[in-house]
């Protein structure tokens, strides 16, 4: 049986959809497609049902992913077995929040990877994550801990994030205030119903301040909008704290939040797996400052 049509079968089980499942393997979903079929045909059994949402298990689907995972994780200790002063090799994905793979990781991320020039390493810095228990990714910084599923959760680190403001525009429209929020000063934020995490939801944290009316889904473009004049919004210390043309604003709001360290069970103690995320926790430790000033 060919282990192309199973590692596909996996990855779609994975992922939930096929179009997901062959963005996420660099295969045409195409191509996918009729591998399953053919892997359908060579078992005699259906392994997907087609729904809405995308590819959901059948039983016999459910049985055989057991089955391929035990494969792939006896594949992956096969690889693992050479001498420890091997090369790293292969591929480690990394998902990780847009704020945090941008502004932190990607600034850093050619260290690691001088060091380990034979690994292929993808950063997944977006608004939303891929999930360590699906085995979309081998490491996740998460914001918040997973209660469920097959994974190792670690506290990383807490960071802080506070209002910030451009210089230009308390230059024009004055020192911010509770007051002048809205009115003189307005409010950037996320769009509530795009939000990929309840930890960014800061309505209780900000008290009784206006609703945000320049919303993106983006912190990349929050910081940007800000950077410009366009109004006041709460940034992570380690963006606001690193543009010189912000300044904090109303420092008497404070919020924290937590990035957890998130790995399959089955894959941390891939040695690639293992070296980022020990890599990653010094990292944090060195520029500790930067994502909480008080620390």
């Amino acid at each position: 049986m060919p282990w192309n049509d199973l590692q596909d079968f996996l990855a779609v089980a994975r992922a939930g959809q096929i179009a997901r499942a062959a963005a996420l393997i660099g295969v045409d979903a195409t191509t996918i497609g009729r591998r399953l079929r053919r892997l359908e045909a060579r078992l005699g059994r259906t392994l997907f049902e087609q729904t809405r949402e995308g590819q959901v298990l059948t039983e016999a689907g459910e049985t055989l992913l057991a089955q391929v995972e035990d494969m792939q994780n006896a594949a992956e200790r096969i690889v693992e077995t050479r001498g420890p002063t091997d090369a790293l090799t292969g591929l480690l994905r990394v998902s990780v929040s847009e704020g945090f793979g941008t502004w932190l990781i990607a600034e850093h991320l050619h260290e690691f990877a001088a060091q380990h020039p034979s690994l292929t390493i993808d950063l997944a810095a977006s608004s939303g994550f891929l999930s360590p228990s699906r085995r979309e990714a081998d490491v996740a910084v998460l914001l918040t801990r997973p209660r469920h599923g097959p994974v190792v959760a670690g506290k990383l680190s807490d960071y802080a994030l506070h209002l910030y403001a451009a210089r230009a525009l308390i230059d024009r429209y004055g020192v911010v205030t509770r007051a002048s929020l809205g009115e003189r000063h307005p409010m950037i934020g996320y769009i509530p119903d795009l939000l990929y995490s309840p930890e960014l939801r800061f309505v209780d944290d900000l008290g009784r301040l206006p609703a945000p009316t320049l919303r993106s889904s983006s912190i990349n473009a929050q910081a940007r909008l800000i950077a410009t004049g366009a109004g006041v919004g709460v940034l992570p210390h380690f963006i606001g704290g690193t543009l010189p043309d912000l300044v904090r604003v109303l420092p008497e709001v404070a919020i924290q939040r937590t990035f957890w360290l998130v790995t399959h069970r089955d894959t941390r103690q891939l040695r690639r797996v293992r070296a980022f995320s020990t890599w990653l926790s010094g990292l944090v430790n060195k520029h500790r400052g930067r994502l909480d000033p008080a620390r």
